[in-house]
């Protein structure tokens, strides 16, 4: 049976006070953090949870272990960081460290979400050495996007968990489920930061043609407004125009 999953965007980032989208890899701001607790305390899914995932990128690490602390201390699920989830573009805010750099700051930064997790357990072993090269299926084309949105649901399609947790971002996320409730061209993602929705394969899904449909409504989408964040109109418009 495929699993059950909650897919999240991050919390407030640095990059998206005043649309600082030339930050490289920006961290979690103060509210960011702040709204990472409350999602934390909202959450009512906590003990459904067996695997963690997150985006390598810092924002999106942060969220999961500050968000899904009690998943990681409490029962030391698998924390994988997986690059398919990454954000679209190559603007700045969206470009990684090295693989090095990141094995040696991704432990410290659980650490401060999740301080009783053994950080020793963190995979790493799905980000490749050119996961930040924004190249190949890392590209910011709508190609490349698509192509890399079927494979994160392919591989998520065949994982044995029941239910799992995905932190990844704005914009990434409407390719990865396919559904574009809530945007908007002129605002952004309609995702808000540290919006969580739940989702299940379609039926017919397969390991080579999953698809994703919502199920419930975990927060209401259709009446409020789309995040406030111009730098996903950017990142979307940048895929879109380099695919001409």
């Amino acid at each position: 049976m495929p699993p059950i999953l909650y897919l999240v965007r991050h919390g407030q980032g640095e990059h998206n006070v005043n649309n600082s989208h030339h930050i490289r890899d920006p961290l979690l701001t103060e509210h960011g953090k702040k709204q990472c607790q409350d999602l934390r305390d909202q959450f009512k899914h906590h003990e459904d949870i067996l695997l963690v995932l997150a985006s390598p990128l810092q924002r999106a690490i942060q969220t999961a272990a500050h968000a899904f602390s009690p998943v990681l201390e409490k029962r030391q699920v698998p924390f994988v960081l997986v690059p398919l989830a990454q954000e679209i573009s190559h603007l700045t805010c969206d470009l990684g460290a090295d693989r090095e750099s990141l094995a040696r700051d991704a432990p410290g930064l659980i650490a401060q979400g999740a301080p009783g997790y053994n950080v020793d357990d963190l995979d790493m072993s799905l980000v490749d050495e050119d996961w930040n090269s924004k190249a190949g299926i890392y590209a910011p084309t709508l190609y490349a996007v698509r192509k890399r949105a079927a494979a994160q649901r392919s591989w998520l399609w065949q994982r044995p968990e029941e239910c799992i947790v995905l932190v990844s971002h704005g914009a990434f996320l409407h390719y990865l489920t396919e559904d574009w409730t809530g945007y908007d061209r002129a605002r952004g993602t309609g995702y808000m930061n540290c919006e969580y929705r739940q989702y299940e394969f379609s039926k017919d899904s397969t390991e080579a043609d999953a698809h994703l449909i919502e199920i419930g409504v975990c927060r209401e989408k259709v009446s409020r407004p789309a995040g406030l964040d111009a730098h996903v109109i950017h990142e979307i418009e940048e895929v879109e125009k380099a695919s001409h």
